[in-house]
């Protein structure tokens, strides 16, 4: 029953996500349970791992999805697509360079809104771990959790993400800013020709399935910084569950 509380305890941090049920409550309601044997039972071994990825998930999201969880992390943050980056770049030489910022916040708004979705399906992801799943991934490298979450979520998330991707473009005017832009460095047929296309440059299309990609991309990235601090760094286990499956006082 200590074990349990304090699991229990561990998974009580709120995701804060719009009608969303917290990540890690339905992970304490749907998942985790333990035997009170003595020493790290197999059992303990994968609710560490379950546990751990709670905690890596809720963080993320909870980074992530708000205002700038994107836009003023270099690490994650969505610049102007590869081919555009010509266009960008004669953007700013033009002096219009707030062109270019407009569009590039405009994606990182519309993939800050997304990323809340994932609470479910990472619930889901890991309420499907079988006991070996989740051995091996104690046992596995660094990022061996953030890559069982891509391996069985990533087309889930793409599919939740891609409908509020679209509806965030719309509201922030995501196409808008990229006509602004191509229209300052030269119009249309300019872009075209910088782009190799027909002038009409990135679609609608195109740029939400960028913004869904750059957003799943930058989920997991951080993600897996927060499984490797929980593998790494001794203070990053602030459960007694934590510290008897990877270690430390």
């Amino acid at each position: 029953m200590r074990r349990l509380s304090a699991i229990a305890f561990a998974l009580t941090l709120a995701i804060g996500a719009a009608h969303a049920q917290s990540l890690e409550q339905q992970l304490k309601d749907r998942l985790l349970g333990t035997n009170s044997t003595s020493g790290l039972s197999e059992r303990d071994a994968a609710s560490g791992i379950k546990e751990a990825l709670a905690q890596g998930v809720d963080r993320s999201i909870r980074q992530l999805g708000k205002p700038d969880g994107f836009f003023r992390d270099q690490a994650v943050k969505i610049l102007v697509p590869e081919k555009l980056r010509r266009v960008a770049d004669l953007a700013r030489q033009l002096g219009a360079g707030k062109k270019v910022d407009a569009f590039e916040l405009s994606m990182n708004r519309a993939a800050e809104k997304a990323v809340p979705a994932a609470a479910d399906i990472m619930a889901d992801a890991v309420r499907q771990m079988t006991l070996q799943d989740a051995i091996g991934l104690v046992r596995g490298g660094d990022t061996s959790a953030t890559d069982f979450f891509r391996r069985t979520s990533e087309q889930k998330l793409y599919t939740a993400f891609r409908p509020i991707v679209e509806k965030q473009t719309a509201a922030v005017g995501v196409t808008q800013k990229y006509k602004d832009l191509t229209k300052k460095a030269g119009g249309n047929a300019l872009a075209g020709a910088l782009l190799g296309g027909d002038g009409n440059g990135a679609s609608r299309a195109d740029l939400d399935d960028y913004v869904t990609r750059e957003a799943i991309d930058g989920l997991f990235h951080v993600i897996a910084e927060q499984e490797k601090q929980i593998r790494r760094n001794p203070a990053a286990r602030t459960t007694d569950l934590l510290r008897r499956v990877f270690g430390g006082k």
